[in-house]
């Protein structure tokens, strides 16, 4: 069977009577932990996967006990765990992009796939080091989610002229699009900088699923992890957060126009940086849901040159124009931004990183409130409640919402 986007082909809930994918609404929890310290640890993994697991009452779960609506978690590269597993196979530190990939269980067609993956990354001056199938306990999952499993690869590409940096990422991010569009294929990511483990887990499932986790080579200065509930939602492997740079608590009702605006748009859309763009087009894949839709846009004005700041002012605005006392500098540069696109609405707290830089932002009412506090010693966790993680408050310098 034919697929028009990895979003379909790995979805088991296609509309129905009256169930519509179009009317789909979620509210979920999320959090944020990074350290100032300027070093990565395990210990930031592992407490964002504490944090996790406190928000276990965000999440859904299905008719059989054990299926989740999605969990997932984003963290830095873990350049050594993995030069350990290649070994000189793997180039220096930030001259390759690696991810996860959602494939067929089929082994003939998985094959195939990645034949063509190979050529798609060729065409892309890239080359394909290696693949390697991911460890992973499906003991642990419900039947449905299990029955939905996709097989869970992971590729090594590196650039054949030698690119590092937003050039190579500008590279990986224009073959993920071919391999979305021409495959079918779904990346978690596919990225220099940052890699994403996700899937239809519980909170409590997504490390013991994803037993390399547990690593203490595993290291990172931030992380980004999702609990999801999906109201009116069938969950699906893909649709789990977080996304390639983004994950959020909540909704955008303002989706059917954004999704509309792009759409008429991208006749108008070109980029020096980022080369052809009619072969990334569209740039909202089909079946994406709201948040996912969010995180290709956000990405596509990433890469073609903005900060990421700049690009999450651009989309989520604050209420600038009956705003008093607004610096007139600032009320300028969302008064130009908004002759070039439309707020993406509705009540959700986003957290966001590039690999570098982490931040939130709240929507424009400020409908779903984020929680942060940091600690003496440079720890700062930012989650949709309080009382993610054990700190003792003795330790908080600093807190807010």
């Amino acid at each position: 069977m034919l697929h028009s986007s990895p979003f379909e082909r790995f979805a088991n809930w296609p509309s129905s009577g009256l169930y519509q994918r179009a009317l789909e609404k979620d509210a979920c929890g999320l959090a944020l932990v990074a350290t100032l310290r300027g070093t990565p640890g395990h210990d930031i993994i592992q407490t964002a996967l504490d944090a996790l697991r406190n928000l276990e009452h965000r999440g859904a779960i299905g008719s059989d006990a054990g299926t989740g609506d999605g969990a997932g978690i984003l963290i830095q590269l873990p350049h050594a765990y993995f030069r350990v597993l290649l070994g000189e196979l793997l180039p220096k530190d930030g001259h390759y992009g690696t991810g996860l990939v959602f494939e067929s269980n089929v082994p003939e067609t998985r094959k195939v796939e990645r034949e063509k993956f190979a050529e798609l990354a060729s065409s892309e001056d890239l080359e394909v080091l290696h693949w390697r199938d991911v460890p992973t306990d499906p003991s642990v999952l419900g039947n449905l989610a299990r029955e939905a499993m996709p097989f869970i690869g992971q590729v090594f590409v590196t650039s054949k002229s030698g690119l590092t940096g937003i050039e190579l990422e500008r590279k990986l991010y224009r073959l993920r699009r071919a391999s979305e569009k021409k495959i079918a294929l779904y990346h978690p990511s596919l990225s220099s900088k940052t890699i994403v483990y996700k899937g239809m887990v519980t909170t409590l499932q997504l490390e013991p699923f994803f037993p390399e986790l547990s690593d203490v080579r595993m290291v990172s200065t931030l992380a980004l992890v999702h609990s999801r509930f999906s109201t009116n939602t069938f969950p699906s492997w893909p649709l789990a957060h977080p996304y390639r740079m983004i994950a959020h608590n909540g909704e955008i009702n303002t989706i059917r126009g954004n999704r509309n605006w792009m759409k008429a748009r991208e006749a108008q859309l070109q980029s020096d940086v980022l080369g052809d763009l009619d072969s990334l087009k569209p740039v909202i894949t089909k079946g994406a849901s709201d948040s996912a839709s969010f995180d290709e846009v956000l990405e596509l004005l990433y890469l073609a040159g903005r900060s990421l700041p700049h690009a999450m002012m651009m989309m989520i605005p604050e209420a600038w124009e009956s705003q008093q006392g607004i610096d007139p500098i600032r009320k300028s540069f969302y008064e130009y931004h908004s002759l070039m696109m439309e707020p993406w609405d509705g009540p959700a707290a986003v957290i966001f990183t590039d690999g570098d830089l982490v931040g939130a932002t709240l929507d424009r009412n400020g409908l779903r409130p984020g929680r942060y506090l940091v600690t003496e010693d440079g720890l700062v966790v930012l989650a949709s409640e309080a009382g993610v993680v054990d700190i003792d408050p003795s330790k908080v310098v600093r807190k807010g919402k």
